[in-house]
């Protein structure tokens, strides 16, 4: 009877202060003028808007910031506006939120985790209810709001970091992590979205296993060492000679890097072939790709360390070159 009255009163607690917290983000004051390297914020994204001329960059927490000229920041806005009767809840956690304009609309492809419900319990892994979902705006800077489909991807499979792409049968697709806490060898996968975007159609197909990396590492349970179980931050990009690319996001033990696959076939369904080294400094991760509106290409990306036990993370710029059949990371690049 003790142990329940504790455990009660320490899930009331957990859940007071996560509300206080959430109220308290959104009141956040409004900063102008914010360098890049200013920001804390995890998986960035960037999409630059032809429309108003202006940058947006997301990513982990639900907020957007905008940018003239990629070097000083107006910020943060809280852009993401999610129905509480749907699975979510009241108050998701928002995850790696990406932009991607189609068709005259805004999409904003996130991970959205209800922590109030539990879906699976795997080894000592109490797995919440989690996945990748797509909100709409008819502008950059949002508000965005849910479409029809309140599941793209099934309630019972802890799903994240969807990103989106258009295959070479002209349809449009979500392409997602499917977490290793739950298959304990984590995946990438593609779903099909409806012509709109609004729902998904059909089932998830497998792309490739995180087990599949010849550049991860972890120690194994028995001390032997293999490839690490995590895959994270998945984003899509072809080469100037138009092969088909993703770089993707694991460890090699503690150290967060990121690497690249690429198509064989040119489409989603590959084979992918996985590099056999990664290609951005250690504990660089979680990188998208986007053109300036001077036509140069980029790498938004976030360096990782851990301050007092904690993950510090910052949005920085990389320089690459896409010009051949693969992708170079040139030099940071400093707007």
């Amino acid at each position: 009877m003790k142990i329940k009255l504790i455990l009660t009163i320490t899930l009331f607690l957990f859940f007071f202060f996560q509300s206080a917290n959430c109220l308290s983000q959104n009141k956040k004051k409004i900063k102008k003028n914010i360098p890049l390297d200013s920001i804390r914020l995890s998986d960035p994204a960037i999409l630059a808007d032809a429309k108003t001329k202006m940058y947006y960059m997301t990513g982990t927490g639900g907020f957007l910031w905008k940018s003239k000229d990629l070097a000083l920041w107006e910020g943060p806005y809280r852009v993401a506006k999610t129905d509480p009767n749907s699975w979510m809840g009241t108050r998701p956690m928002i995850w790696a939120a990406e932009l991607h304009q189609y068709k005259n609309k805004y999409y904003y492809f996130a991970t959205f985790t209800n922590k109030r419900v539990k879906i699976d319990t795997v080894g000592e892994n109490i797995i919440d209810r989690r996945a990748s979902h797509v909100l709409v705006s008819d502008k950059a800077e949002g508000p965005y709001t849910p479409m029809n489909d309140k599941t793209y991807l099934p309630a019972n499979m802890p799903t994240l970091d969807g990103t989106f792409w258009i295959d070479t049968d002209n349809k449009p697709y979500m392409v997602y992590c499917y977490e290793w806490l739950q298959n304990e060898n984590g995946t990438i996968e593609k779903i099909e979205l409806k012509p709109d975007l609004s729902g998904s159609i059909g089932k998830g197909k497998l792309l490739f296993k995180a087990s599949d990396s010849p550049w991860s590492k972890q120690k194994n349970n028995d001390g032997t060492i293999g490839p690490n179980k995590v895959t994270d931050g998945c984003y899509l990009f072809r080469t100037g000679t138009g092969r088909l690319g993703m770089i993707w996001t694991s460890w090699i033990h503690d150290v967060y890097v990121q690497g690249v696959a690429y198509s064989k076939s040119g489409t989603l369904d590959g084979p992918w072939i996985q590099e056999k080294e990664p290609i951005t400094p250690p504990n660089f991760g979680h990188g998208m790709i986007f053109k300036t509106f001077e036509g140069k290409t980029l790498m938004a990306i976030h360096s990782h360390s851990v301050v007092k036990g904690n993950y510090h993370r910052v949005p920085h710029l990389f320089e690459i070159d896409l010009s051949g059949d693969k992708l170079k990371v040139v030099k940071p690049y400093k707007p």
